[in-house]
């Protein structure tokens, strides 16, 4: 290898004119610039190009020069990019993998010297530098391929292909995982690692922007998102377990303008590393791309199979483009989308630290590494949920203020939702979570991962006029089993009046006018809806639920459920409650016990008990701050009720009251179909004598 002469050095173009553009050399002349890190990589790859005559590497910058030897004697080497653009060695391309903040501004200059640019991801480090940049481009007519090498993978068009035909029905969503593992020598490697910003100038380093950038960005280019125009929102969730500014366990959710939501799962504190993967999520299947790989699997009802694909090399693409006009397979105009979506993480606050109470470390000195608590699955339903962990009521995550809370003795006892934040295909509507005992211990899950359109305390029908206010698959008598329809409704609150409790006995009082709507958004149901709940001892409260549904219109709304379209004893629909997992769980009612004794039964009451939360850190408390121990739920019909008690254990945990068990139930105009159910929340384990005698009393107050 070769220095250049303190003339070469020193030369420059004349001021204020742009160079122009080289003649084309029979064979393209190279100019790497960074060739440690990643740059080892295009060395390589160099080398194998120059092999086979494709190539010429005739120069390299960096201010810590490669190895001797490790260059042919031909190849210049300069100690930054602005020498080797004043040396002119008559360079075609110029490859950029150094420091992200670095990428625009070299770009620029490369682009200013007429040479056509290869830069690694990501391109830039905020929007106004991808404009500026984008800019440059269109003015020196030269090309700019971004380093996203999976978006080389064959994998991508046959993908597309499959879903265009229809292979696994119509998109739900996509979805992109990765559990990585980073060392605490992984953010000690350079000064930028790990930074948002370095000496005031933006890095934006990250698990979405960089370490897992090609999760993301392979994501976006499967969901049809390239330009800035093709992205309709960012909603950003970034934390870190990490000694570090940026991100490195976070959720990101992006709506495109087709409509498409893709939801991102990235950490680098996982147990062990797995293999990255983007899937499209259909209603019949689904298709996963482990892109590291260019392995897909295919997933329907028919069974798997895997393909491997193969990949086309981004630089010879680029040199394609040069000599023949093909389209670059990563240009720069087509990181629009992904560079909204790292201009969303720079903007956004900082990342919040997870608790040391949730994370375990795992190795020593510089090979430790921070392991989140059951990232895992958490990741999985975030992605089944198109949730933030945040919207999940992770502990360690941000807390999003609920809608109202309920109180007694100024101890808040449950929680009301909204429904807004849920995904569409899980029935929007309103709900009670998290609900406690008096000594807080929760008692209701949401958007669990067996079933992430369970939501807590509430009403919900999976088939109303044949809408889906239940959400998730439809069970239908024509296909004899659950299917993905278009088929889902929305519960909104078009009024609300609430009274809080009141020291003394008084009860607190939340009446609601919800409004049912089709997907079309036309009202079919009008619901008036009152929750009620008062203290009955230090240990226990009840909370009550009154609701009446009537037509919107002026023609009867039939209420089922799968159980009234054919589905065996599965006449869920109406009033239910999600719980947690729980140990110990036992149900029972007057006249039987266990889920089989139980389910379909008609009784005054039935009651649940258990061990609720995790095991604790320290006395009363689970890990996430929350109580934990034994509670008992009563649940206690209205006077009358026929309607059979629906009940869960070994699938999952779940109590309802079957609004339309084998036969639908006809809303007349005038006429409302009306429902009451109380709930005795209690700390403790309760035996039916107990149960026996709190419901008297509380009769008897009444």
């Amino acid at each position: 290898m070769t220095r250049p002469s303190a003339t070469a050095e020193n030369s420059t173009h004349p001021a204020g004119g742009t160079p122009p553009a080289p003649a084309a050399h029979a064979v393209p002349r190279i100019a790497l610039v960074g060739v440690h890190g990643f740059g080892e990589r295009h060395l390589a790859n160099l080398a194998r190009l120059e092999e086979a005559g494709a190539v010429e590497l005739v120069a390299v910058a960096d201010p810590n020069p490669p190895a001797e030897g490790r260059l042919a004697e031909s190849v210049a080497v300069f100690d930054d990019l602005a020498q080797l653009l004043a040396a002119d060695p008559g360079v075609d391309v110029v490859i950029l993998a150094t420091p992200i903040q670095t990428h625009a501004p070299l770009a620029l200059a490369a682009l200013s010297a007429g040479k056509d640019v290869y830069v690694e991801k990501p391109p830039v480090a905020s929007l106004a530098q991808f404009e500026e940049v984008l800019t440059a481009v269109e003015a020196a007519g030269r090309l700019v391929q971004v380093g996203f090498q999976s978006l080389g993978s064959h994998a991508l068009p046959a993908i597309r292909t499959l879903v265009e035909a229809g292979g696994i029905g119509d998109v739900l969503g996509l979805s992109a995982q990765g559990q990585w593992v980073r060392s605490k020598a992984y953010f000690k490697r350079s000064r930028w690692a790990g930074k948002r910003s370095l000496d005031g100038i933006d890095v934006v380093d990250g698990v979405a922007t960089n370490a897992l950038a090609h999760a993301v960005a392979t994501a976006l280019h499967m969901a049809g998102a390239r330009t800035i125009g093709d992205v309709e929102s960012v909603d950003t969730d970034l934390y870190r377990a990490h000694d570090t500014e940026s991100d490195d366990t976070s959720i990101l959710r992006v709506r495109t303008a087709a409509g498409t939501t893709l939801l991102c799962g990235l950490t680098l504190c996982a147990p062990e590393q797995q293999n990255p993967s983007v899937t499209v999520h259909g209603t019949l299947g689904e298709i996963t791309l482990f892109y590291t790989e260019d392995e897909v699997l295919i997933s329907t009802a028919d069974g798997e199979r895997r393909e491997t694909f193969g990949r086309t090399d981004l630089l010879e693409n680029l040199l394609d483009a040069r000599s023949t006009g093909a389209a670059l397979l990563c240009s720069l105009p087509h990181t629009g989308a992904f560079t909204t979506v790292l201009e969303a993480i720079r903007t956004a606050p900082a990342p919040q630290q997870i608790g040391p109470e949730h994370i375990t470390w795992e190795g020593e000195g510089d090979d430790a590494h921070p392991v989140v608590h059951g990232i895992g699955p958490l990741l999985e339903r975030a992605a089944k949920a198109q949730a933030t962990f945040a919207e999940l009521g992770v502990p360690w995550a941000g807390k999003l203020p609920p809608a109202r809370t309920m109180t007694l003795d100024g101890q808040e006892v449950a929680e009301y939702q909204d429904g807004s934040r849920i995904r569409a295909v899980s029935s929007p509507r309103p709900y009670l979570h998290p609900v406690r005992t008096r000594s807080g211990i929760v008692v209701t899950d949401h958007q669990p991962l067996d079933h992430v359109w369970h939501v807590g305390v509430g009403v919900a029908l999976q088939d109303v006029d044949s809408i889906n206010f239940w959400g998730g698959r439809t069970y239908t008598r024509a296909a004899g089993q659950y299917i993905w329809r278009p088929d889902h409704g929305t519960i909104t609150a078009t009024s609300v009046e609430e009274t809080a409790a009141a020291a003394g006995g008084q009860e607190g009082r939340l009446q609601e006018t919800l409004s049912w709507n089709g997907p079309d958004g036309a009202p079919v149901l009008a619901e008036e809806r009152t929750w009620t709940w008062s203290g009955v001892s230090p240990s226990t409260w009840q909370l009550s639920l009154d609701f009446a549904l009537s037509p919107a219109g002026d023609k009867p709304v039939s209420l089922g459920s799968p159980g009234s379209n054919g589905r065996h004893e599965g006449g869920y629909g109406g009033f239910f409650w999600r719980l947690p997992g729980c140990e110990g769980a036992r149900v029972w009612t007057p006249e039987g016990e266990g889920e089989s004794g139980v389910h379909g039964s008609v009784t005054p009451w039935l009651a649940w008990s258990g061990k609720f939360g995790t095991e604790p850190l320290a006395a009363g408390q689970s890990d996430d701050g929350t109580s934990f121990g034994s509670a008992t739920l009563v649940f206690v019909a209205a006077a009358e009720s026929t309607d059979p008690w629906f009940v869960r254990v070994d699938g999952y945990p779940g109590v309802g009251q079957s609004l339309a068990w084998d036969t639908p139930v006809i809303a007349e105009p005038g006429h409302p179909v009306q429902r009451s159910i109380t709930v005795f929340v209690a700390d403790g384990i309760l035996d039916t004598a107990d149960i026996e005698a709190l419901i008297n009393r509380q009769g008897n107050r009444s």
